[in-house]
């Protein structure tokens, strides 16, 4: 297993200057983000595309500092109701998919989308209860009319690229927790369909990533480092459904933490012990979204905390038994 670390964090800093940067703190993956939400301040996708000398400079700034690229990340809304931001991010998406296919990155980082609830809509509308039974019509329309039909055919995009989709189960998307992954997995068959497992994201749904892991076997295929502290004060008389600010800290009823800040060493522990129960050995990508933290100390701290945690050789024969 490696550590890397989702390279947008250093976005003000040129490609080359990230690169040193990361390579100086000891890790061994680069995450790139290539469009969309994570942006492309190290990545001009376009040139790439176009350019064959262009592509091998940028591999080579990677590579020849001994880094692997653990997965090219596009995470957009290729289902939004407004045609406009549906036709950049399913664009996006496509690109994103070749552009992997010519670097040999065979995972890409994304959301599923969120559709909005009928074909007038302009915004999109993530449910989140089954009644009034309004709610469970919208559901099924979004799914059966958008998502699935959208997926199936992006599904096959990517096999024809040699390229597998990794979702973000992420709260405001159809795919948000395992249950509505597994869904869209089968529903668009194979093994094309598989998760970015961000555990900060379930912490705060009140689901517990281990057992999430379990469920998962086999369908994680790019892991995100990011940690969540859920404040009881705050949840216990607010819930968890907080649409506050994120520089509200002290009122929020959760905020993103660097990794250790949320949950001890017992659990990150486990997690990593988990990972290679269910036969995962790719990267674990450090997201730092730590508003209480600076750019470097968030990063370090999160660098040096999962150096001692994380498992860098095979194991051994079970000799003792």
């Amino acid at each position: 297993m490696k550590l890397g670390v989702f390279t947008v964090l250093f976005a003000q800093k040129s490609l080359e200057e990230a690169l040193d940067y990361i390579v100086d703190a000891g890790l061994e993956a680069v995450e790139i983000g290539t469009s969309n939400f994570p942006g492309d301040a190290h990545c001009p996708m376009k040139e790439l595309l176009e350019s064959r000398k262009r592509l091998h400079e940028f591999k080579a700034n990677i590579t020849g500092r001994g880094l692997i690229i653990s997965a090219l990340s596009c995470h957009g809304n290729p289902v939004h109701p407004n045609p406009a931001i549906t036709r950049e991010h399913h664009k996006n998406y496509e690109d994103t998919v070749r552009l992997a296919e010519k670097l040999g990155v065979k995972v890409v980082n994304c959301f599923s989308g969120c559709p909005g609830d009928s074909e007038r809509s302009k915004y999109p509308n993530w449910v989140v209860c089954p009644w009034p039974p309004d709610f469970s019509e919208v559901v099924r329309w979004q799914w059966e009319e958008k998502v699935i039909p959208y997926w199936q055919k992006m599904g096959k995009f990517g096999r024809d690229h040699g390229v597998r989709f990794a979702f973000e189960m992420h709260p405001g998307f159809v795919v948000y927790n395992p249950e509505t992954l597994i869904k869209l997995r089968k529903a668009v068959g194979g093994t094309v369909i598989g998760a970015n497992f961000d555990p900060s994201h379930l912490f705060w749904q009140g689901m517990d990533p281990i057992a999430c892991l379990k469920a998962l076997k086999g369908a994680v295929y790019h892991v995100h480092a990011k940690d969540c502290y859920i404040d009881p004060g705050n949840t216990a008389v607010g819930g968890v459904l907080d649409t506050k600010s994120y520089g509200d800290e002290i009122n929020r009823s959760w905020i993103f933490r660097t990794v250790g800040y949320g949950h001890g060493l017992d659990f990150w522990k486990e997690f990593v012990s988990t990972l290679r129960l269910i036969g995962y050995d790719h990267v674990l990508s450090i997201e730092h979204e730590d508003s209480l933290m600076s750019v470097n100390e968030g990063f370090r701290k999160a660098v040096k905390f999962l150096q001692g945690v994380l498992f860098t050789e095979k194991p051994g024969e079970v000799w003792w038994a």
